[in-house]
């Protein structure tokens, strides 16, 4: 590849482009592209790396002028091209699977935190988390808007990345932000005035051993 500037990458990529220069910013992303997926991924990497990085050309040569030259041109490219491959491999991830796969378990089976299987916890204090849990659970199917539900299970619960579930709620990012603070507020209320804890006493109840 041609040991190029950043002022010289950026002329030969605007208008009209070079499209050497163009190929070579092309190598250089799906070179750098199968490092970083080499473990990440159980699929064929000389497909994938090509359509990542010609994702990625396209969103590095519609922002070239947020480029502002702290680091070299390819790192910043580099990155770039990255981020596109990881936002499409987590949209790839829960493509086949709903929301309604991740707010209800199979056979209508309640959802069990990792933690209430520790051995390490005592029968004494696991019958307390179990209680608390068994209120907070009301609460969230009781005080919750059916959104507001859906939005905190799915993130929560099915750990779906917040991206994804703003796009399937036909939603955006700070919307959902908005929706899941209102959520929580409502369940810490109701969570004083039902079981007299605050949010910060059921966090300790569960950090104890």
């Amino acid at each position: 590849m041609v040991d190029r500037t950043n002022p010289e990458w950026l002329e030969a990529l605007r208008d009209p482009i070079d499209n050497e220069a163009l190929n070579e910013l092309r190598e250089y992303l799906v070179y750098g592209l199968r490092a970083a997926l080499a473990n990440k991924i159980d699929t064929s990497l000389e497909d994938i790396t090509e359509d990542f990085a010609q994702d990625a050309l396209l969103k590095i040569l519609n922002n070239l002028e947020t480029f502002r030259g702290e680091s070299k041109f390819t790192t910043w490219a580099q990155k770039i091209a990255i981020h596109v491959a990881f936002t499409e491999l987590r949209r790839r991830r829960w493509k086949d699977i709903s929301l309604q796969d991740i707010v209800e378990t199979d056979e209508g089976e309640e959802w069990t935190p990792p933690i209430l299987t520790d051995p390490a916890v005592s029968p004494e204090l696991k019958t307390t988390q179990h209680s608390v849990l068994d209120v907070v659970q009301d609460l969230i199917y009781e005080e919750l808007t059916e959104r507001q539900r859906t939005a905190m299970l799915a993130i929560i619960q099915g750990g779906m990345p917040i991206d994804e579930v703003a796009e399937r709620m036909e939603t955006n990012r700070n919307a959902l932000y908005k929706l899941i603070y209102d959520a929580r507020q409502r369940l810490q209320q109701r969570l004083e005035e039902k079981a007299g804890m605050t949010a910060q006493e059921v966090l300790a109840l569960f950090d104890e051993r």
